[in-house]
């Protein structure tokens, strides 16, 4: 008698916790996708914001992504909507998060993961908050306690921000590179960490349930890659049965000059670089057949919008 007693005060002490958990997190989580709500990384969650359905082309990753390819360039010249929902020093837990929240509202035909992020540690603690964030928002968003306004009382979100540059985040910088021999051959591999493998693999498993083309992507990074990266990268590739594309050994597509095309002595690309990576992928997403141009279509009149101040903006 007693053991029941003490089973039905912990499953009533569970289940209180658990109301409080869902009562506060309706109240934190932001209702809508703006800095000003408070929202996290607003660039990537602009995507938020688009139209339901209208995103042909998902990409995550940290910020090599983001420096490296243009979805107002990809737009231009082929008519496909992509959106990199990449972030700064982004880790694998946030790239899944970032997949499962564009599938609920968008159909990507293709999502593009760029693999720098395989090799960055996840915490066990940073993986264990993302589990939790993914069914209380608290978790997630308890640092906007100063900020709750009445409006997050009333639980209504929605989302009506996007970015014009579609999660790009450019820059004209230039500092050059010296050392430009860092693909050296080797049979050597750098193992991947297990639990990114398994973040990989969930992300995989995402895109098969929706029907969703996964790509193992890697731009151009004197500093965050070497030929044993990629042997790791394309052993996973290979296991998980997925495409994957390195752009550091396609010099003769891509035609990155280490002297002018990075804005942080070979970190990151600039805007020059990434004109030459989304040229070469643009004509890679022509070559898969998955995608239609919707330049004319009314339905994304908005895109050609965002174009035009994209173009104002950096001369592009």
């Amino acid at each position: 008698m007693i053991y029941v007693k003490r089973g039905i005060g912990i499953l009533t002490f569970l289940l209180g916790l658990t109301g409080l958990l869902l009562v506060t997190s309706s109240v934190f989580v932001p209702k809508n996708n703006t800095e000003e709500s408070g929202m996290e990384e607003v660039s990537a969650n602009g995507i938020l914001g688009e139209k339901e359905n209208t995103i042909d082309v998902l990409i995550v990753g940290d910020s090599e992504s983001y420096a490296s390819i243009s979805p107002m360039q990809l737009w231009r010249d082929a008519g496909y909507t992509a959106y990199v929902t990449g972030t700064s020093a982004q880790t694998l837990d946030y790239s899944l998060q970032m997949v499962k929240r564009a599938f609920l509202t968008q159909a990507p035909k293709m999502v593009i993961l760029e693999t720098n992020a395989v090799y960055r540690d996840v915490s066990g603690e940073k993986a264990m908050i993302s589990r939790l964030g993914e069914y209380f928002s608290i978790f997630q968003y308890h640092n906007r306690w100063k900020h709750i306004r009445w409006d997050d009382f009333k639980g209504d979100v929605n989302y009506t921000w996007t970015n014009d540059f579609k999660g790009y985040r450019h820059s004209k910088a230039v500092k050059s590179c010296e050392k430009k021999d860092y693909m050296k051959e080797t049979s050597e591999i750098a193992d991947i960490p297990e639990g990114n493998m398994e973040y990989v693999k969930e992300i995989k498993n995402l895109c098969d349930e929706h029907g969703a083309k996964l790509l193992l992507l890697r731009t151009p990074s004197t500093l965050n890659w070497n030929y044993a990266k990629h042997n790791g990268v394309k052993k996973m590739a290979e296991e998980l049965g997925c495409e994957q594309i390195d752009m550091n050994l396609m010099d003769e597509e891509v035609q990155i000059d280490w002297e002018k095309d990075t804005r942080d002595k070979g970190d990151h690309l600039n805007d020059y670089g990434a004109e030459k990576v989304t040229r070469v992928l643009t004509e890679y997403l022509k070559e898969t057949g998955l995608f239609q141009d919707h330049r004319k279509d009314s339905v994304y009149a908005q895109w050609n919008e965002s174009l035009k101040r994209y173009t104002n903006v950096t001369g592009l």
